[in-house]
């Protein structure tokens, strides 16, 4: 044993001395590398010979490291140019593999889901801008699968899908639409102004970059498929230029991505619905049988306040409410006397504060408001104390004497609940319908009691959850309806008031196709009454 040590330990004595002088040559080079190379001309002469050959020898070093920097950046955009090649020549084989699987003889591969998430995010993109008709049109079934552009110019929008608050022509108004044109023209700019090699502009005329600016712009269109992105198309030009620069972007939608996955408990919501009231007994009446059917008899976690303004009708509301307690025994229920000019506001304010059982998910309802059980449900799926409010849109229903003009009788209400473009409209330009709990609402300051009558106090309260940090749910609901009553407005509302009156009034009264066959009535009968005379000048020929 101690004989087989002696070589072993001659071993190691070698290799700790082969290290030794591994680390000693490796010194050497980082002292060689350190050491600032010698100039070529002789030792410098003294006084203004040697600062001069100083400066000299600064200069050159700068000069050397300019150079390496510079090499540096060739290098980094021969790789940034390759890697484009690879991305294009990438976005071609997902092309020509597209085709093959549109191909008609192409048996069926292997099967794969529809909504598959690719590995390579940006393979995904790539491929979403296949699909999205950038490069090439779709065949499409009928005229109607055709998504549609808006177009715009650097301060308007013109858009198809106006409904009743957006017009034919406006100005980009809401924050993300705004922000959305900003970048996009922003991009375009950009990208008009640095350009590169495949963007066809000549490398030897520097001068003409960075001559386009926001003036520049002509038009734009863009459209979005929801299952695949937005696509903007700009055009620009300089004044009396008939050469234009056309910039296409695409936004694509990545793959889905689960945000939460959460249970919702409703047993234990109950919903304090509040009804402002000033007369009009009969449509009271109309109302409860609606809420007699859905909250009592179904759904059973309902509180009603009804906040009565003024002495008349009063006993009969009561009366009403009594007769339900008796016949359904219920109640859940609260009738709030208040000797005072109606205000809308006002009696939603004294229905929250009347509730003394803590936090309550709070519906603020009208008289000639219809909802269904499946309302309930919804008005407690999208309100979250402390988090969010729900403001839906309600289904508007025209006056059933234009709509049903041709029957003797019109129908039930219950047979006119119906989501037709001749029945009604969705009420987009109304807030007075809200889920909100009462927490928040007290927090948030509630209404502006200062105002007096018909409409804003309701968008003063909605501005000011859009304000907030809650978030606000605005959606239209099917269990929702508005029923049509005539409206009166009053002469001593604001000209801000009278005007929104107004414009509810004429929004509320008839399709435009049947308010067209109202005003051409006469000319519809006098040709009724010609083709009447024809037949009868036949039939005695």
């Amino acid at each position: 044993m101690p004989r087989r040590g002696v070589p072993l330990q001659g071993r190691v004595r070698w290799l700790l001395l082969g290290l030794f002088l591994l680390l000693v040559l490796l010194l050497l080079a980082y002292l060689l590398e350190c050491t600032p190379p010698a100039a070529d001309v002789g030792p410098a002469p003294p006084g203004v010979a040697g600062e001069t050959y100083g400066k000299e020898h600064h200069q050159a070093l700068l000069q050397e490291q300019e150079e390496r920097h510079l090499s540096r950046a060739a290098s980094l955009k021969r790789q940034i140019a390759q890697l484009k090649q690879e991305l294009q020549e990438m976005g071609e084989k997902m092309k020509l593999l597209q085709e093959k699987k549109e191909l008609p003889g192409a048996g069926p591969g292997p099967a794969e889901p529809k909504d598959q998430e690719p590995g390579d995010l940006l393979e995904y993109l790539h491929s979403q801008i296949d699909k999205a008709e950038v490069n090439g049109g779709a065949r499409l079934p009928s005229e109607y699968a055709l998504v549609p552009f808006e177009s715009f110019t650097s301060s308007k929008v013109y858009q198809l899908e106006t409904g009743l608050t957006r017009h034919p022509e406006e100005k980009p108004v809401r924050k993300d639409r705004r922000d959305e044109l900003v970048e996009v023209m922003e991009a375009a700019l950009d990208i008009i102004n640095n350009p590169d090699e495949e963007d066809g502009v000549e490398e030897d005329a520097p001068m003409q970059r960075r001559t386009y600016a926001e003036g520049h712009f002509t038009e734009g269109l863009y459209r979005t498929e929801r299952d695949k992105g937005t696509l903007y198309e700009l055009f620009f030009a300089k004044q009396d230029s008939s050469s234009f620069r056309h910039v296409t972007l695409f936004r694509p939608f990545g793959p889905l991505m689960k945000v939460r996955s959460a249970a919702v408990e409703t047993a234990a919501m109950v919903i304090h619905v509040i009804v402002p009231l000033a007369g009009r007994v009969d449509t009271f009446s109309q109302f409860l049988h609606n809420f007699r059917e859905v909250c009592v008899q179904q759904d059973r976690r309902v509180h009603l306040t009804v906040v009565y303004f003024g002495p008349d009708g009063l006993r009969e509301v009561k009366s009403s409410l009594e007769k339900m307690s008796r016949e359904e025994s219920f109640s859940n229920y609260t009738l709030v006397p208040v000797d005072e000019e109606f205000s809308r506001g006002r009696g939603l304010d004294i229905g929250a504060h009347a509730w003394k059982q803590g936090d309550v998910l709070m519906f603020f309802c009208d008289v000639d408001i219809h909802f269904t059980p499946d309302f309930l449900n919804t008005c407690r799926l999208h309100a979250a104390p402390g988090k969010k409010v729900f403001y839906p849109v309600v289904f508007s229903l025209y006056n059933p004497a234009i709509v049903y003009g041709n029957m003797e009788l019109a129908p039930p209400t219950e047979l006119q609940l119906i989501h037709k473009k001749d029945a009604g409209f969705w009420r987009d330009f109304g807030f007075g319908m809200t889920c909100q709990y009462r927490s928040d609402f007290l927090n948030i300051g509630g209404f502006d009691l200062e105002v007096k009558g018909w409409g804003v106090e309701d968008v003063h309260l909605y501005r000011k959850y859009l304000r907030s940090e809650l978030i606000v749910t605005r959606a239209p609901v099917c269990g929702l309806f508005h029923l049509w009553h005539e409206k009166r407005c009053a002469d001593e509302l604001t000209p801000e008031q009278y005007r929104m009156c107004i414009q509810s009034k004429a929004m509320n009264e008839a399709s435009h196709s049947h308010l067209g066959m109202l005003v051409f009535r006469d000319e519809i009968e006098a040709h009724l009454r010609k083709q009447a005379f024809k037949t009868q000048t036949k039939s005695e020929g």
